[in-house]
């Protein structure tokens, strides 16, 4: 009986893990889109910034999305819109981490480098643990993070 209990746990755990994993984006999604978020900057700034907060163009995909900051530490895009114009380098983790003067710090053109903090999920309020990949496009430090 025991032994049957575990092995229906195990199998109901492989049929809830991946449904699980599937509403939330991985680490080479991130980054591809991120890769993708570079050449929309190089191409056309401006269009890419409004795609970038609105989501269009394949720019939001669950809980993935493109985030810029501009050479003012502000904000120049973000899906929320709460947070445009707003000065990234005040945020601060629920450690006290101030992530957002971090990535400015290790963002360098040609190369993507991560940070982890924590950060509340899309439409939650929740920390939660997050990495985000970023990188310099000229005058912008642009990232997408994945929840871990």
């Amino acid at each position: 009986m025991k032994k049957s209990t575990i092995a229906l746990a195990a199998s109901l755990s492989l049929l809830v893990l991946p449904a699980l994993a599937a509403d939330n984006g991985t680490a080479p999604e991130a980054k591809a889109m991120l890769e993708k978020a570079v050449t929309a900057v190089k191409t056309d700034k401006t269009k890419a910034l409004g795609q970038f907060s609105s989501g269009e163009g394949g720019f939001k995909d669950r809980d993935l999305y493109v985030f810029c900051i501009g050479s003012d530490g502000t904000f120049n895009a973000h899906p929320n819109k709460a947070l445009l114009g707003k000065d990234a380098r005040g945020l601060k983790d629920s450690t006290g981490k101030a992530f957002a003067v971090e990535m400015i710090s290790v963002a360098s053109e040609g190369s993507f480098s991560q940070v982890d903090y924590t950060f509340p999920r899309p439409g939650g309020t929740d920390p939660a643990p997050k990495s985000s990949y970023v990188t310099k496009i000229s005058d912008e430090v642009c990232g997408v993070g994945y929840y871990k």
